[in-house]
């Protein structure tokens, strides 16, 4: 009776969250409804009984593609309203991909019944193995190629997040693995001696000195601006 209640009242919460989904305006408030959704959806997996499931839906979805899904959102430079004002152009070639997609779905649903043996093999007893172990021998046995193509789909998810937020700043600072490397003792280890009880109004602020071989302006042009303007000399 309590796994009842809390079925339905997961349920509710899974559907309207997953509507406030695609009717949020504000993408940032679409990605956490988002996650709410996979919350509620491994709570419905507890209930079934699929704890694996539940873990794997709340530490890979929720924190790691979700969390992608949010920074994206957040770093790129997206005129929202633009994109947003050609909705009525693309609304009936949307609206036809949607008609079709909900018959396929009612045909499924309508088409669909238990197998024969289903309600003796519900009957019998079940074998001496965890959840976990069952789903792992047939994920890497008879879905093994899928799971691989489904790891190289979030890489590639991962890789085009970092591209598209990558910027070249001019400002920023870049290392110089030669110059580091090619460093004497001497050059990067200098000896001071402080007399005991010495605070900073004595001494002052220590900063050593960077040498000039560790300064290197960079060239008009660099990273392929395109402006010829100088840029502010770098850290190597």
């Amino acid at each position: 009776m309590i796994a009842t209640i809390f079925f339905y009242i997961f349920s509710a919460i899974l559907l309207a969250s997953a509507a406030m989904v695609v009717s949020a305006r504000n993408p940032v408030h679409s990605v956490l409804f988002l996650i709410l959704a996979f919350f509620n959806a491994a709570a419905l997996f507890l209930i079934a009984g699929a704890e694996f499931l539940a873990m794997v839906l709340v530490v890979v979805y929720v924190g790691a593609v979700a969390v992608l899904f949010l920074f994206v959102v957040m770093m790129l430079d997206v005129n929202f309203a633009e994109l947003r004002s050609g909705f009525q152009r693309y609304l009936p070639v949307g609206a036809a991909v949607g008609a079709v997609l909900f018959v396929e779905i009612l045909s499924v649903a309508l088409g669909w019944k238990f197998s024969l043996g289903a309600a003796a093999s519900r009957a019998s007893p079940a074998p001496a193995i965890s959840n976990t172990e069952a789903l792992g021998n047939v994920l890497y046995t008879d879905y093994l190629f899928l799971f691989q193509a489904a790891g190289l789909v979030l890489l590639v998810a991962m890789i085009g997040a970092i591209v598209l937020t990558l910027r070249d700043r001019r400002t920023s600072r870049h290392q110089n693995i030669r110059v580091q490397t090619s460093r004497t003792v001497a050059e990067t280890l200098e000896m001071v001696e402080v007399r005991i009880g010495a605070g900073v109004k004595e001494l002052g602020i220590y900063r050593p000195k960077v040498a000039e071989a560790e300064l290197e302006p960079v060239h008009e042009d660099a990273g392929g601006h395109g402006d010829g303007a100088h840029h502010a000399p770098e850290m190597r």
